[in-house]
């Protein structure tokens, strides 16, 4: 009665991954992981307690249209052990995230893997039976017991999705399926943060950097524009080394999409993956098609970064380096509270809630050796809380980082807190609107702040760089998984060659290689194996939505637009309850039309009108 839980071994990576260590690390910035279990005794316990529950529930097989009451004892068994299963989740991705290379956290995640398959294999029958059972018995039932009203929407899904449901005996064959699914992404996880022979580097100041991804995008940024290119030569060439072994791991992937789609009935792969959460093929084509059609905004972006760092002939080794240099540095405690002050706007209960996080360590705050890379909240645990993992430098990105994050465990959080546990879990669609809102509510936060016009250019630059890598660098993505998911889904066999050469067109495309704007170097188009998102397959078109929806809400709230604080919290608050294009639809984004790209582009080319008028404001007064 609840749709069930597809654990990846990485939640979601935010955009900006941070470096080194920047301060001493003690024990309150580690994540206290025992309020999910004090051990993994603990663990094994409950994942017992789920196997004997799976086993009760096979009784419920052929009972779903027996009575209401029957029907309510079945679905709240099938609720207490998928929140369960979401705590074990939690606590093992946890886990394995704090140390990548602990042997017994990877046989964790091979329990979970093997249990989720159980689940699925156990709860096989369900969504068939509903279909036989019927909608109008269904609302009878409804009417009979109140207590079924909190599975009203799950009913209404598995009802909708009538022609891509198969029979009882064939949705379990699918569902043992999952056991052998998945290992694209697990392989290519532990290459990459794992086992992956990173290159130790010299830099022009004489320092030996190892660079791992960590290092990556700490060292991309550098003022020395020769140390640039050394970076990312070394970087890609390493990838370039197993552009093969990446090619296999996503071929493999893509393969797995292409089966389940012919499966069940869709017309592609992109097709099933929007089905899930009910999301128009609209919004997917409005978006490529806004993208491309305001490339000339990116390019803008793109002459007028090679015009503050002084670079005529710019290069994809140039895209990184902060328009503006020597930045603040920030500690842990001074960004939460920049984060605190940037949400205050959205009252007292928000911000109460976001502090209650920051004291009682939800928080894996800095980078340490075989730690994941990046950052992401896990949200899986109903009734515990969620938590964030970051690699805080304290840098300007490491604080905005901070606010992108807590922005999603504050969903969570009042998700979990408003909804009862079969309605609570969101999509990402609407995940990413409350980190990307959080991002906008800080620069704002930092922009009254601003002192002097080299500060504010600082964040001006570093929002326009965040507009650049979440909707233009995410629609390029996008673009380049329809593509090359349309290519498997058509027979077309890929490798690794292919890839990269699909990628390089795009990334030439967008950045604006043929007219001159930014040169594109053969080694830099391998790229695309260093994304994780691409395992998960039509996830990154989700973050270029939502900022679009995100800048509206924001600017809305900023200029305290009445009922904008409570439209913005009410999404928050119905989790997923429904359909997510539905409930931002309802608070007046509608993604399936150009208006939110247009506005995004229209608040990009604002950003960058003031900062040339800022230039010629200094050009002005040195001449």
């Amino acid at each position: 009665m609840r749709k069930p839980l597809a654990i990846p071994f990485a939640f979601a990576f935010a955009l900006a991954l941070c470096g080194a260590a920047f301060a001493q690390e003690r024990p309150e910035d580690r994540a206290n992981l025992a309020e999910l279990y004090p051990d993994v005794a603990a663990w094994n316990a409950d994942a017992a307690k789920v196997e004997a529950q799976l086993k009760e529930f096979a009784g419920c097989r052929g009972q779903l249209g027996k009575s209401a009451a029957r029907l309510l004892q079945c679905a709240s068994l099938e609720s207490d052990f998928s929140k369960r299963f979401g705590r074990l989740a939690a606590y093992a991705n946890e886990l394995l995230a704090h140390d990548t290379g602990e042997a017994s956290s990877m046989e964790l995640m091979q329990k979970l893997s093997v249990l989720e398959t159980a689940i699925g294999e156990a709860t096989a029958f369900e969504a068939p039976e509903i279909l036989k059972v019927g909608r109008a018995r269904i609302d009878a039932f409804m009417k009979q017991e109140p207590k079924l009203a909190i599975y009203r929407h799950p009913f209404d899904d598995a009802l909708r999705r009538a022609p891509h449901t198969l029979d009882a005996k064939g949705e379990q064959i699918l569902a043992a399926f999952n056991l052998s699914t998945g290992n694209g992404a697990t392989t290519y996880n532990i290459l990459a943060d794992a086992d992956m022979p990173w290159p130790t580097i010299k830099l022009a100041d004489g320092t030996e950097v190892k660079l791992d991804q960590s290092a990556y995008t700490a060292q991309r940024e550098s003022k020395n524009r020769d140390d640039r290119k050394k970076v990312m030569d070394a970087f890609f060439g390493t990838f370039k080394t197993f552009e093969r072994t990446t090619g296999t791991t996503l071929y493999g992937t893509l393969k797995e999409s292409t089966v389940y789609a012919k499966v069940r009935k869709y017309d592609g792969s992109l097709e099933r993956a929007l089905d899930a959460n009910r999301v128009p093929k609209a919004v997917y084509d409005a978006l490529i098609a806004a993208t491309n059609r305001n490339l000339p905004t990116l390019h803008r972006y793109f002459r007028l970064r090679g015009k503050m760092l002084g670079v005529s002939d710019l290069r994809y080794y140039d895209i990184y380096p902060p328009l503006v240099g020597g930045g603040p540095t920030f500690t842990l405690e001074e960004a939460k509270r920049l984060t605190l002050e940037a949400v205050a706007p959205l009252g007292e209960e928000y911000v109460a809630a976001m502090k209650r996080g920051f004291d009682n360590r939800w928080m894996d705050a800095y980078p340490r050796p075989r730690k994941q890379s990046g950052a992401h909240m896990a949200g899986y645990a109903y009734d515990v809380h969620p938590y964030v993992l970051m690699n805080f430098t304290g840098n300007y990105e490491s604080v905005s980082t901070l606010a992108h994050e807590w922005g999603h465990a504050m969903h969570t959080y009042f998700a979990n807190k408003a909804q009862p546990f079969p309605t609570a879990d969101y999509p990402i669609f609407t995940a990413e609107i409350a980190s990307t809102f959080n991002e906008a509510m800080l620069l704002e936060r930092m922009l009254k702040a601003a002192k002097t016009d080299d500060e504010r250019l600082l964040y001006l630059g570093s929002a326009l760089e965040g507009l650049r890598g979440t909707f233009f660098r995410q629609a390029m993505f996008a673009e380049f998984e329809r593509e090359v998911h349309a290519a498997v889904d058509r027979g077309e066999p890929m490798t690794g060659e292919r890839f990269s050469k699909i990628y390089g067109d795009l990334l030439r495309r967008y950045h604006g290689d043929k007219e001159g704007v930014l040169k594109v170097d053969d080694l830099y188009t391998v790229e695309w194996s260093y994304i994780p998102h691409f395992y998960t397959p039509f996830y990154v078109y989700q973050y270029a939505t939502s900022i679009a929806a995100s800048s509206l809400f924001a600017q809305d709230v900023i200029d305290g637009k009445p009922g904008a604080r409570e439209r913005y919290l009410g999404v928050l608050k119905a989790g997923g309850s429904d359909y997510p294009y539905d409930l931002v639809k309802k608070a007046g984004v509608d993604l399936a039309t150009p208006a939110p790209y247009e506005a995004l582009v229209a608040r990009m080319n604002r950003i960058m009108d003031e900062i040339e008028a800022i230039l010629a404001k200094k050009v002005k007064s040195n001449g």
